[in-house]
């Protein structure tokens, strides 16, 4: 039943968000710079409530754009109803809907619907992961300095020691392939698709990374945090990887290289 309710929200909200592309859509601007929401964020994460709440009114909600609706339930919905704004404002099809579901503070079910290149990831705990139900797996690189990697830019603190800016130097001038695609969700997908060998961000916020997590360790990769620590999706470092070269790119982002 909650792997049924979580596919038909994310594909629910896929739709509109298919609909609504390169359409004509009020956006503005949250706390910050660059911070866009348009109106199909809001109408995706409506859709996305309605289906949840329909066959599950008790259970706890953590969505981005409306924060939590809090309950005693041991279940949360954890929900981005559109990763990459930026991307969707401007008519960039590297966007998606990414909806996880945690019970018991243990993320159990995730999934990654772009409408656009019509995938579909999806993970449950212990199962595996799969992309339009076909099993996926990380790759099988096993040194970081021949990796091609992903990463995402947060809009403050660039200037911190080893930060965004000083790691993606460090590793462009050694000669790494670094992208940067606009869609954490999305770039963790990838890495457990084995398009990438890695990815690493210093800013993300749960909503951003908890189905696209799941998705990563059930494709057979590695997720820490900065320090090497179990990732929580609710701190804002990871790394993300195939496990083969995570200790490389743990050297990469703590100035160990």
């Amino acid at each position: 039943m909650l792997k049924t309710v979580l596919l038909q929200a994310t594909e629910v909200a896929g739709q509109i968000m298919k609909e609504s592309f390169n359409t004509s859509f009020a956006i503005t601007n949250k706390e910050g710079l660059n911070n866009l929401v348009t109106e199909v964020d809001h109408a995706s994460e409506r859709a996305i409530f309605n289906v949840i709440q329909k066959n599950f009114p008790d259970h706890f909600i953590l969505s981005e754009e409306s924060g939590e609706i809090v309950t005693d339930s041991p279940y949360k919905w954890i929900i981005d109803p559109i990763d990459g704004t930026i991307n969707y404002a401007n008519g960039i099809p590297i966007c998606c809907v990414s909806i996880a579901v945690e019970y018991g503070e243990k993320i159990i079910l995730g999934a990654v619907y772009n409408p656009f290149l019509d995938e579909l990831f999806f993970a449950e705990k212990d199962k595996g992961a799969t992309l339009n139900g076909k099993p996926i797996k990380v790759s099988a690189q096993t040194e970081v300095d021949h990796a091609c990697l992903v990463t995402g830019f947060p809009y403050t603190y660039l200037n911190e020691p080893n930060g965004p800016l000083v790691v993606f130097e460090k590793l462009i001038r050694n000669g790494v392939p670094v992208r940067r695609l606009g869609s954490a969700a999305i770039d963790l997908c990838w890495v457990a698709a084995g398009r990438f060998d890695g990815f690493y961000e210093h800013k993300l916020n749960a909503w951003d990374s908890a189905a696209g997590f799941l998705i990563v360790e059930e494709a057979g990769g590695t997720i820490t945090d900065f320090s090497g620590k179990y990732y929580s999706p609710y701190q804002p470092q990871i790394i993300a990887s195939n496990g083969k070269i995570h200790d490389g790119l743990l050297d990469y982002v703590n100035g160990r290289r």
